[in-house]
């Protein structure tokens, strides 16, 4: 996976760093099918200028789809965890898809008529 992440602060780049290190491993156990050299995964993390709240923007690239999220917290790191549990919401329900889990889904038995 490549990873690439974005601010225009310098103070920003360790705690952003470090909590998408922990996230990034999380979301490359999900994402053992796809080759590592197409799955692109790009942060941006940016100050909201009047208020003290922070957003992280995430974009997934894999060959099948382009996943994006954003995550807005009053400090850096809840605003990336929030942004990785949005996009890992966003692939597991992509990769139902693939396997087509709809199609499988069993009924429930019925209840017996007395």
């Amino acid at each position: 996976m490549k990873l690439s992440i974005s601010s225009k602060n310098v103070e920003w780049r360790e705690p952003v760093e470090h909590a998408t290190k922990l996230h990034s491993d999380k979301l490359g156990k999900l994402l053992k099918r796809f080759q590592p050299d197409l799955v692109l995964l790009h942060g941006c993390i940016e100050k909201h200028p009047r208020k003290t709240e922070y957003r992280f923007s995430l974009s997934l690239s894999i060959p099948t789809a382009n996943l994006h999220s954003t995550g807005t917290a009053a400090s850096i790191r809840p605003a990336v965890s929030e942004a990785f549990e949005e996009i890992e919401t966003q692939l597991k329900k992509h990769k139902e898809l693939l396997r087509r889990d709809y199609q499988w889904k069993r009924k429930r038995p019925r209840a017996a008529v007395a």
